[in-house]
């Protein structure tokens, strides 16, 4: 049975068509992913899903009383609450069930009231907190809170004082623990690290309700889906098999369409060859090749679009000692680590490594001078010229375009929109609002400023969040290429270990 249903759904952003005519079902207990390229619409349609943007055309039916479940962003993060009260409201419901069998308990103390009409409703309401598992909560959320790395947090700690990781965390454990009969997921792992992921993977491979993730974590897709949909060319198209079954039928699809459309062109290509020779001589003949011609239903050409290719280039040689540290104390209020002296040389390739909130970003902003320290020495070699790629994007109103031109106004406009090109950018993402694009597409851009600046030492915090299987892919082969010196934010460790020259693991310097 269908949970949900999707007809002739047709949604536009300005003038750009994201979604046209699409169909689309899913049915009670699925493990479904949702892929397809960064931009293809998969964020935009998990939001028509939920009823927070509005189809242009078609329409969406859900089950009566099935309502999703979406990860909504930093909703309802008030000051003044701890981790473990805000767990508890996934459960609010249940509580409120609590409350009113205590006013119960004391009303039934008052020897003039409807003891038997009270002592029903008591009865009812603690047969329906036994069933729906209330005095198991604590252990639930104790498990969750653990999965995901939020009992290394601290569940007393103050909500408002979570790093964006550890609020995105929070925010998918409370969806967890309300267990909705279908779960939408946008890019749940972006933020975890790999035995958080090991332990999302378990949980949803158990799920008994259905959900959609979008993802582009092979690995975790590999392991939690049985049916796929791809959005490409505006459209959904419903594979009945996990990732794995997907990859195989894609492929084998795309070369039967290709060979197709090869055969039929050169069929078309002798067929105009002869009509163009015997207009005169053979115009019988002629005619009703044209005739055959016309009736040949064209198949539509293959998208044969590139994979981005990245390359960035390097500035001179820096000192054979690009950076140096001394007793640093890393933080704000308080040091996050023990006092840490490093050297960073010429050619190094280092990955940073730890939970999220562990430190990673505070560190590298200090040692790029973002930051001052609490004590300790950051001392930089002679020559060094650093290009930084942030985490999140800066959400401008500008087009990529003229963020571009305004960054480097030296760079010619064809060196410009070469450098976005190759980021496996087309034009009318380039000539939207930064802010209207996908997360892929933004870290694209960042990636194109970053081909556009000369450097020698590269910083890359979490640069794979939101790319697509062939921009990691283009990215990972750039940094093995890379000649200078690199420092890696990374939580993927298929991404960075078979090309890093060291390892900083955060958590074998936190203080004891």
């Amino acid at each position: 049975m269908s949970i949900v249903q999707a007809a002739n759904l047709t949604y536009m952003h300005g003038d750009r068509i994201i979604l046209q005519n699409v169909s689309f079902r899913l049915l009670r207990g699925e493990h479904a992913g949702l892929v397809g390229r960064n931009g293809a619409g998969k964020s935009t349609f998990l939001r028509l899903l939920t009823g927070s943007l509005l189809p242009d055309k078609g329409n969406i039916e859900w089950l009566p009383s099935v309502r999703p479940g979406y990860l909504e962003q930093h909703a309802g993060l008030t000051k003044g609450m701890t981790v473990l009260q805000y767990l508890e409201k996934a459960f609010h419901h249940l509580f409120a069930m609590e409350i009113e069998m205590n006013l119960l308990a004391e009303q039934m103390a008052d020897a003039a009231c409807n003891l038997d009409g009270l002592l029903k409703r008591y009865g009812d309401l603690q047969a329906e907190l036994e069933k729906s598992g209330f005095y198991q909560i604590g252990a639930k959320i104790e498990d969750t809170a653990q999965g995901l790395g939020l009992t290394e947090i601290g569940l007393d700690r103050d909500v408002s004082h979570l790093s964006g990781g550890q609020k995105t965390k929070l925010l998918l454990a409370k969806l967890l623990l309300e267990e909705p009969e279908v779960l939408l997921l946008d890019e749940p792992t972006n933020y975890l690290d790999r035995g958080h992921i090991d332990w999302l993977t378990g949980y949803l491979k158990n799920y008994e309700h259905a959900f959609v993730v979008v993802s582009h974590d092979e690995r975790f897709l590999y392991e939690i889906t049985d049916v796929t949909f791809h959005l490409e060319h505006q459209t959904i198209k419903r594979y009945s098999g996990g990732y794995r079954f997907f990859l195989k039928e894609y492929e084998q699809n795309t070369a039967q369409i290709k060979a197709a459309y090869d055969k039929q062109s050169r069929e078309i290509e002798k067929l105009e060859a002869f009509i163009d020779r015997n207009r005169v001589r053979k115009a019988k003949q002629a005619k009703s090749r044209e005739k055959a011609l016309s009736k040949i239903q064209r198949i539509e050409k293959p998208e044969d679009r590139p994979a981005p290719r990245f390359e960035f280039r390097t500035e001179n040689n820096p000192s054979m000692t690009v950076l140096e540290t001394k007793q640093l104390e890393i933080g704000y209020a308080e040091p996050l680590l023990m006092p840490l002296s490093l050297t960073v040389k010429r050619g190094d390739k280092i990955a940073v490594i730890g939970e999220n909130g562990g430190g990673k970003s505070t560190l590298i902003n200090t040692l790029l001078g973002g930051l001052k320290p609490l004590s300790g020495t950051v001392s930089a070699g002679q020559h060094i010229r650093a290009a930084y790629f942030r985490q999140e994007s800066s959400g401008s109103s500008n087009t990529p375009l003229t963020e571009m031109r305004t960054r480097f106004p030296d760079a010619s406009e064809k060196d410009i929109r070469h450098k976005l090109a190759a980021a496996g950018l087309t034009r009318e993402h380039i000539a939207q609002p930064l802010s209207t694009l996908s997360g892929g597409e933004q870290a694209k851009v960042r990636l194109a400023e970053l081909m556009l600046t000369k450097s020698n030492l590269l910083v890359l915090d979490e640069p794979t969040n939101h790319l697509d299987a062939l921009a990691k892919h283009a990215l990972k082969q750039a940094l093995c290429d890379y000649k200078g010196t690199i420092l890696l934010v990374s939580h993927e460790p298929s991404f960075y270990e078979d090309w890093v020259t060291h390892i900083w693991q955060i958590e074998a310097w936190c203080r004891k």
